[in-house]
């Protein structure tokens, strides 16, 4: 399968392989070393992770945006994660909560930069009939990254007896190797100039993108309401007996089945007829694993829902991408991507607001049970839309 793709695209997937290690050695370290290193308060730290996450995903319309005006998605690409990797070195010298912040507020910036330029160069690059394979191995090698960085840096306390900040000085090495495989690996096309007056963030081209574009933001959206956040599973396991020391391999178990199904199942969408097919199944694997998760006896059968989960999202999630680049104006592309990534964080939001009140409200089976009802809402209009 990789052999038909271009060699820029496996470079893109190892960008985002090398950077994912970097962020997540630091991101599954930060809260224990902000509370119990730095001595902030949980209030700074709610702070300091909802001001990061909500910039970057309002910044991935801004430059989506501005990569379909200017025809240009390389720099941008490369600027996002040149300004990630700048942040890593921050983290190890930092003495105050508040250098902190400022480091993660700029590393989320870089991610809210890069996002949608880089989704809207592999459509530029890749042709169509492998473009489902293309997002799936990114999605992938990404995916290697979000176990392998937390591995690693089990290993490096472990190795160090317990030394965050070496963890922290370590993740600079992945993260300066993610920027150069962009820089020297990715060639950009040249894209057409664009006819008419150059796109701008506007209501005419948020109309231009069309309805067969808003139709998977839909989808989208409905699929992030039903899925919730990856926190609650982790919660969980901790109820069903998984002792918090143990606690990462709920995510690691995830990403494992998540990487291994995204890339050969990318490559089936391709195959004529088969990404709705496939992303309908992705709904019906979503309602089993909130059914396996809400009713599981023991602890074995919740890391089973885990598991669920893992290849809902490799069922889904390139291939989301893959129709966002389908559907949408080629000209328009970089905007599309943005809107599409920023309705679906803000729909996470709202759905992680709402499971958290059920959860505390009713308990953990209802929850799960509720995500199943949504998920097969989801299912249900997606059997319409095929109509």
């Amino acid at each position: 399968m990789a052999s038909k793709l271009p060699k820029g695209v496996i470079a893109l997937g190892f960008t985002s392989l090398f950077m994912d290690i970097s962020s997540e050695m630091i991101h599954g370290l930060l809260p224990l070393f902000l509370t119990a290193t730095l001595g902030a308060s949980a209030l700074v730290l709610g702070v300091i992770e909802g001001v990061a996450e909500a910039t970057a995903q309002i910044l991935k319309v801004f430059s989506g945006a501005l990569s379909d005006r200017i025809r240009r998605r390389k720099p941008l690409a490369v600027l996002g994660y040149g300004l990630s990797a700048a942040t890593k070195p921050l983290f190890a010298l930092a003495g105050t909560p508040w250098l902190v912040m400022g480091a993660r507020f700029a590393d989320r910036v870089g991610k809210g930069i890069r996002g949608a330029p880089r989704d809207a160069l592999i459509a530029d690059i890749v042709e169509e009939a492998h473009r489902g394979a293309a997002y799936g191995l990114r999605q992938s090698l990404d995916t290697v990254g979000a176990f392998v960085g937390p591995i690693a840096a089990m290993v490096i306390l472990w190795a160090s007896g317990g030394d965050i900040r070496l963890v922290f000085a370590v993740a600079v090495i992945p993260a300066a190797l993610a920027v150069l495989i962009l820089v020297r690996g990715v060639r950009e096309p040249a894209l057409a100039p664009a006819e008419g007056k150059k796109p701008r963030l506007d209501r005419n081209s948020l109309a231009a993108l069309g309805r067969r574009f808003w139709i998977v933001v839909a989808v989208g959206a409905v699929m992030t309401m039903a899925r919730i956040s990856e926190a609650f599973l982790i919660l969980r396991a901790n109820d069903a007996g998984l002792p918090v020391a143990l606690a990462p391999l709920v995510l690691v178990m995830m990403n494992v089945v998540y990487s291994l199904s995204a890339w050969p199942l990318g490559a089936l969408s391709d195959e004529p007829g088969k990404r709705g097919l496939l992303l309908r199944l992705g709904f019906a694997v979503l309602i089993l694993s909130h059914i396996v998760l809400a009713l599981a006896p023991g602890l074995g059968t919740v890391m089973a829902g885990v598991a669920l989960w893992g290849l809902h999202m490799g069922l889904t999630q390139g291939l989301l991408a893959a129709e966002v680049a389908a559907h949408a104006p080629a000209r328009l592309r970089g905007t599309a991507f943005g809107v599409f990534n920023l309705v679906t964080g803000l729909t996470l939001l709202v759905a992680n607001g709402i499971a958290g009140a059920i959860w505390a409200g009713v308990g953990a089976e209802v929850m799960f049970l509720a995500g199943a009802g949504a998920a097969a809402l989801g299912l249900l209009g997606m059997g319409v839309r095929a109509k």
